[in-house]
């Protein structure tokens, strides 16, 4: 029989490890946020893309290049979504990123792979490029822009968020 003091701390145990999460992805963001800048790109976390998903990390380049960087921060989280190969019809080049403790076999072959922490990140495997078609790069380019613009407004002015 299962008390209500079993199920507290079974809450306790679960809150504990989504803020565990919450904490590696943060991190993990970080690096990713620092590499991509050392390669000349600007990034976006959770940029709302045009099939109704939400990017964790989008890079984009001087020259126009634009990444996907999805961010794992445990196998639970990996294998609970499966929506990432969606993210493909949207980038020059999908990535995984991850902490360096997490057991990369278990990621698709065919993405790149980039360990990252706090600090900063590394890609390990380069990903496979596919063009974008020129109006996708110029739809995601302008997404990429307005949520940018956006953001810096909301930084800048956060009373006036959402008038």
């Amino acid at each position: 029989m299962t008390t209500s003091h079993d199920r507290a701390g079974e809450t306790g145990i679960d809150m504990a490890e989504d803020l565990h999460r919450d904490v590696v992805t943060r991190q993990v963001c970080r690096g990713v946020g620092r590499l991509v800048r050392t390669l000349g790109f600007s990034s976006l976390n959770e940029l709302p893309l045009p099939n109704g998903r939400r990017a964790d990390v989008v890079a984009l380049s001087a020259s126009g290049d634009i990444w996907i960087i999805e961010v794992k921060s445990s196998v639970e989280d990996f294998r609970a979504d499966q929506k990432w190969p969606e993210y493909r019809e949207f980038s020059d080049q999908l990535y995984f990123a991850v902490a360096p403790e997490f057991p990369v076999d278990i990621l698709p072959a065919d993405t790149g792979l980039i360990l990252a922490d706090r600090f900063g990140g590394e890609i390990v495997r380069p990903a496979p490029e596919a063009r974008l078609a020129p109006a996708r790069r110029k739809s995601m380019t302008l997404r990429f822009a307005h949520a940018a613009a956006l953001a810096l407004h909301t930084a800048v002015d956060p009373s006036h968020e959402n008038s």
